[in-house]
């Protein structure tokens, strides 16, 4: 089967080429854009669904890569960059390495995840531009658009929104290039009662000009392929749908350039102040990332003879790769590797409403990995309710029931009752060593079974070849019905006293069935595979192909011979763990709202508890009361050349330790690898060798100082501080910790001390010294400036045990 040692992220591996004579599969997933948080709706509709296929791809032998990759350019980042006042390309590297930390965690098993914004991506995307406007699909037409007076710049679509124009859905928050609710493709001069999202106010019409995608040149063109690649490539239904309503409506020319700065600078004279349109440039970006991945990219991308392309995506994005993208590489007049399939999605609701990026509501990437649910859980509920033909709905006790009937008591329970039984001890079971079984072949309640088995694998394998990954979920898991009704008619338990011979043949064909359930569940929940292995004894490197050319497919018609007899499996544990009403209960209410809402809950919570503490009468060690602490506000303000000395002055932020490892030169410091959200990771030297154990330095969230001046330490520059806390003996250091669910790389608030930070703080101003000698941890183990709570978007940040310790 597949390399079950590949996790999540990129296989770190040569790079695949095409093979002839063999199956050469390339998958791609909708470029996730880099504005925020995936949420559940986001990666069950693209990054997992085509996780599953190549994973099942690689199970089944076929030569297959997956690419994938973060959409960087456009409004969006521009809009983002602006509030968040940073630059594009900050927002950029900060979002990548949140999406890919993501991903890494759900097991999406890339063979590259790359971004947009590279050099590649200019070269590729130019390079096709270049062939448009040489084969006179391109033209130059003046257009009118929206242009705000009071930012004084023309308005990208994204930057506009209004009421949508289209008969009986008047959604009055559509987008100027799409609405989200009826999901017809606008223009923005389309839209009623037009405003500008960043100032609210209303644009005017102004004229200005761009080059136009003509597509009703190329309509017979994309209409051949359209109706000979959707029957050959099985096409989901929603995708044929959209497309046709597209084609329907008639081709019109598409604008590909816009008035933007971030983005691929437009290859023309009389453009040179423009860039690509994200939706001309975006699909390019499957083409430039493969080239990132191997410099023989057209090996794949122009190779339709032998390659086949299957791309997965929300149903918001189909015209763009059934029509635009086609349109584009049909026009340059080179031999491309078209689209052949495209698997679909509808939308993934959220309890009462619908997911979204950006309004902040549902469960997010980052929440699902801060729940404690594991990964394997997260996977299968999601493919269990992947919206194929549909929208389904994400509800928390939905999620319970699947979790706890059909893993726990189907699943996990027909594992446990195997591997549990084989390994008692001898005169109770088998002493963990597998049974011989002679006459499996001929044993009437085996062979039955056998049979069953053999047409849920036949069926397995229809779904997954047409992309029908539910139904293949569904197929896998019926071998393990069909495996706990086999235990139970054989009524094995009686067989061992009454029957040796059947009771082997039974437990030795049991056995089987959980190694096949293993390698057919591998690309639905690789963590539960690893771990079934684990317990079987088996090595993943020499696992069951489905492969037509080593007859695997015929060897898991019998599964009594898919473990040797006489092999020793390791200790059997609990595979699942139930999740409780009061558990679901929590979730359910945690995740209520938009993540504005949860933030403005946690700020409210951090303010109660600052004021709870203002109000304690707090005593010295000479039993004397200490004056409340001035806030920020009621603090005389000093001359603006000399900005008063707070908090403020520094910049906090969560930062996640990648790597940690004793320094090679000093046996008291640790030298670590911590993300702070920035395009790399910061080394940082700290001494904690003594207090912390360097297995507990490993992946795990901290508060990070991030504007000290850099300082040498035996040989090893350190480019921040992590923040600990001290007991008054000196004998115990706690880190200061973030709740899991603050995001990496946000700065830490002080409710009362706001203000930008220095951008270096100065050594002799001696501004961390002065703000050192109030920090704290209180008796609520919070830590705490001046009485007022260390505060993250998540919650209050807080040590293990150490209550009125310093912080440094």
């Amino acid at each position: 089967m597949g390399d079950l040692s590949r996790g999540g992220g990129e296989a770190q591996k040569i790079p695949k080429l095409p093979i002839d004579g063999k199956r050469n599969i390339l998958i791609t997933s909708a470029l996730p854009y880099v504005n925020n948080v995936p949420h559940l709706g986001n990666i069950i509709g693209c990054v997992l669904s085509a996780d599953v296929f190549a994973r099942y791809c690689r199970l089944r032998g076929y030569n297959a890569i997956y690419i994938c990759g973060t959409d960087e350019y456009g409004t969006a980042t521009e809009t983002k960059a602006t509030e968040e006042k940073c630059t594009p390309q900050q927002i950029c590297d900060k979002y990548h390495a949140i999406h890919k930390q993501v991903y890494e965690w759900f097991n999406i098993s890339f063979d590259k995840f790359g971004r947009t914004s590279t050099p590649q991506q200019t070269e590729v995307c130019q390079a096709i531009f270049k062939k448009l406007m040489e084969n006179n699909w391109l033209s130059e037409n003046m257009m009118q658009q929206l242009y705000c007076d009071t930012c004084e710049k023309f308005l990208a679509d994204r930057l506009v929104e209004g009421t949508c124009p289209t008969q009986d859905c008047n959604y009055d928050s559509a987008r100027g290039d799409q609405c989200e609710k009826c999901g017809k493709l606008l223009n923005p001069t389309e839209l009623k009662d037009p405003r500008c999202k960043v100032c609210q106010t209303t644009p005017r019409i102004r004229d200005t000009n761009h080059l136009f995608l003509e597509l009703p040149l190329l309509k017979d063109n994309l209409e051949e392929y359209i109706n000979k690649m959707s029957v050959a490539g099985s096409w989901s239904q929603n995708a044929i749908q959209a497309t046709h309503a597209w084609l329907k409506e008639g081709l019109r020319q598409r604008c590909i350039t816009r008035d933007l700065k971030w983005g691929v600078p437009v290859p023309h004279d009389r453009f040179r102040d423009k860039v690509f349109y994200v939706w001309f440039d975006a699909p390019i970006g499957y083409v430039s990332i493969t080239s990132c991945y191997t410099p023989e990219w057209e090996k794949w991308w122009k190779n339709p003879e032998n390659v086949e392309l299957y791309q997965f995506m929300g149903k918001d994005n189909v015209p763009f790769h059934t029509v635009m993208f086609p349109a584009t590489l049909i026009g340059t007049g080179e031999n491309w590797t078209l689209m052949k399939t495209i698997s679909v999605t509808e939308y993934l609701n959220y309890e009462a409403g619908k997911f979204s990026k950006s309004k902040g509501i549902g469960v997010f990437g980052n929440d699902a990995k801060d729940t404690n649910i594991p990964v394997e859980v997260w996977r299968y509920y999601l493919l269990t309710n992947r919206p194929e033909v549909s929208d389904t709905l994400f509800t928390w006790a939905d999620l319970q029931a699947k979790l706890n009937s059909e893993l726990l008591n189907n699943l996990g329970n027909f594992i446990n009752r195997v591997l549990s039984f084989i390994a008692k001890p001898p005169g109770l079971g088998y002493g963990s060593i597998i049974p011989d079984a002679p006459g499996a072949e001929c044993h009437t309640l085996t062979k039955t079974l056998a049979e069953k088995v053999g047409n849920h694998l036949e069926q397995y394998i229809e779904a997954m070849e047409k992309v029908k990954l539910k139904h293949g979920l569904k197929t896998a898991m019926n071998i393990s019905s069909e495996g706990n009704a086999y235990l139970q008619e054989s009524q094995f338990w009686k067989l061992y006293k009454e029957d040796e011979p059947s009771c082997a043949i039974v437990m030795r064909t049991s056995v089987g069935l959980v190694y096949l359930l293993a390698c057919l569940l591998e690309p639905f929940m690789p963590s539960f595979t690893h771990e079934v292995l684990k317990q079987l004894n088996l090595s993943s490197e020499t696992q069951l192909s489905l492969s037509d050319e080593r007859g695997g497919i015929e060897r898991s018609k019998r599964p009594w011979e898919l473990v040797p007899a006489g092999h020793k499996i390791d200790t059997p544990e609990p595979l699942f763990k139930e999740l409780k009403d009061e558990e679901v209960e929590f979730f359910r209410l945690k995740f209520a709202g938009s993540q504005a809402d949860r933030i403005v809950k946690a700020e409210a919570e951090a303010k109660k508890i600052t004021e709870q503490l203002q109000k304690t009468k707090v005593s010295d060690s000479n039993g004397k009361k200490q004056r409340p602490t001035k806030s920020a506000t009621e603090t005389k303000s000093k001359p603006a050349s000399e900005p008063e000395i707070s908090i403020s002055r520094l910049d906090i932020r969560v930062g996640l330790i990648k790597k940690a490892q004793k320094h090679p030169d000093a046996d008291s410091l640790y030298v670590e690898e911590i993300d702070v959200g920035e395009a790399a990771p910061r080394t940082v030297v700290s001494g904690l060798v003594k207090y912390i154990p360097l297995e507990d330095m490993q992946n795990r969230k901290v508060c990070v100082l991030c504007n000290l001046k850099p300082a040498t330490m035996r040989g090893i520059k350190s480019q921040a501080m992590v923040l600990a806390a001290s007991s008054n003996d000196g004998t115990k250091v706690e880190l200061v910790e973030p709740p899991q669910a603050s995001l990496i790389g946000e700065r830490l608030k002080f409710p009362g001390f706001e203000g930008e930070p220095d951008d270096l703080l100065n050594p002799k101003k001696k501004v961390w010294e002065t703000v050192q000698v109030d920090l704290c941890t209180n008796s609520e183990l919070v830590a705490c400036y001046k009485q007022v709570p260390f505060t993250t978007s998540a919650g209050v940040c807080k040590v293990s045990s150490i209550s009125s310790g310093s912080i440094r």
